[in-house]
C-alpha cells in the first residue's frame, strides 16, 4: 500500500480563463457530423483528435480477419482508430463523445469495445464531478485550510473550488495527481495512503479502499514555480469519496488525450 506514484497529464496550472465563453459550431468531417468549440484551445481535455485514415492502397484486405477487398466486399474505416476493416468487422455503430460526434459512428469491435466502456464516465461519473464533493483545503504548506465545494466546471476543463473565496485549477495544467485513501476494513480503519490514480484498480465506491482525499500539484498561469493544492474529505464523506472515484474514472481518459 506503500509508496508515492505520480500520474503526470500536461504542464500544470490554474487561473482565471473560464469566464471566457465557450462557442460552438457543427463541423462535418470524413467520419460525421462533430460539435466542436470554436477555439480548439477551449477542447475538454478528455477529447481525442480524430485519426488519420490509413489510406485506401495501404490496406488491400481487413485489418481485421484479412479477407482481400473487392467489389463484394466493402472497405470500412474505423472513426476511432482510422483502420480500415470489412463491413463484419467494422459494422457496430456506437457513441464517441470524446471526438465530438454527433451521431453513434462507425467503429471496429476492439474500439466499440472501448468506446462502450468510456460511456460509462460520460453517463455517470461526468454528473458526479459537476454535481461536486465539499473538502477541507489546504493550498502549499500553509497550515491554514478552508472548507470548499469542488466541482468540474461545464466545459470539463476547470476544477472550480468555491468557499469564503474561490479558486480555479485548470485540468490541462496539472501535472500530478494522486488520491488518498483509507482501508473500509474495521482492523485497518483509519490507514492511508497515497496511490496512483492510473495503476489503482481499488479505489471505487465501495471496494476494498475508499477514496478520502486527493493531492495536486500544478503549476499557476504565468508562473513555472509548482504549486500544491491538498484535498481531503469533509463530513459528507460519502459523496466526497464518490467524487474522488470518478476522478479516479477520468484520470486514464487524461493520460489518453495528453499523450495521444
Amino acid at each position: 500500500m506503500g509508496g508515492f506514484f505520480y500520474f503526470i497529464f500536461i504542464i500544470a496550472g490554474c487561473g482565471k480563463m473560464s469566464s471566457v465563453p465557450d462557442g460552438k459550431k457543427l463541423v462535418r468531417s470524413p467520419s460525421g457530423l462533430r460539435m466542436v468549440p470554436e477555439n480548439g484551445a477551449f477542447n475538454s481535455p478528455f477529447s481525442l483528435d480524430e485519426p488519420q485514415w490509413v489510406p485506401d492502397k495501404e490496406c488491400p484486405s481487413c485489418m481485421q480477419c484479412t479477407k482481400k477487398f473487392d467489389f463484394l466486399t466493402r472497405k470500412h474505416h474505423c472513426r476511432r482508430c482510422g483502420r480500415c476493416f470489412c463491413d463484419k468487422c467494422c459494422s457496430k455503430k456506437v457513441t464517441l463523445p470524446r471526438m465530438c460526434f454527433v451521431d453513434p459512428v462507425r467503429q471496429c469491435g476492439e474500439c466499440s469495445r472501448v468506446s462502450q466502456k468510456e460511456m460509462e464516465f460520460y453517463d455517470k461519473q461526468l454528473k458526479v464531478l459537476m454535481g461536486g464533493g465539499t473538502f477541507i483545503v489546504t493550498l502549499g504548506t500553509s497550515e491554514k485550510s478552508e472548507t470548499m465545494m469542488c466541482r468540474l466546471s461545464n466545459n470539463h476543463r476547470y476544477l472550480f473550488l468555491d468557499g469564503e473565496s474561490h479558486f480555479e485549477v485548470e485540468l490541462s495544467r496539472i501535472s500530478s495527481m494522486q488520491v488518498l485513501t483509507e482501508e473500509s476494513t474495521p482492523e485497518e480503519n483509519g490507514i492511508h495512503t497515497y496511490t496512483s490514480l492510473l495503476d489503482s484498480q481499488y479505489i471505487s465506491e465501495g471496494g476494498n479502499c475508499r477514496a478520502s482525499g486527493m493531492l495536486l500539484h500544478y503549476k499557476p498561469m504565468g508562473s513555472q514555480d509548482p504549486k500544491q493544492l491538498r484535498m481531503e474529505a469533509a463530513e459528507d464523506k460519502k459523496t466526497a469519496s464518490s467524487w474522488l472515484a470518478a476522478m479516479h474514472k477520468g484520470a486514464k481518459l487524461l493520460y489518453e488525450a495528453r499523450d495521444q
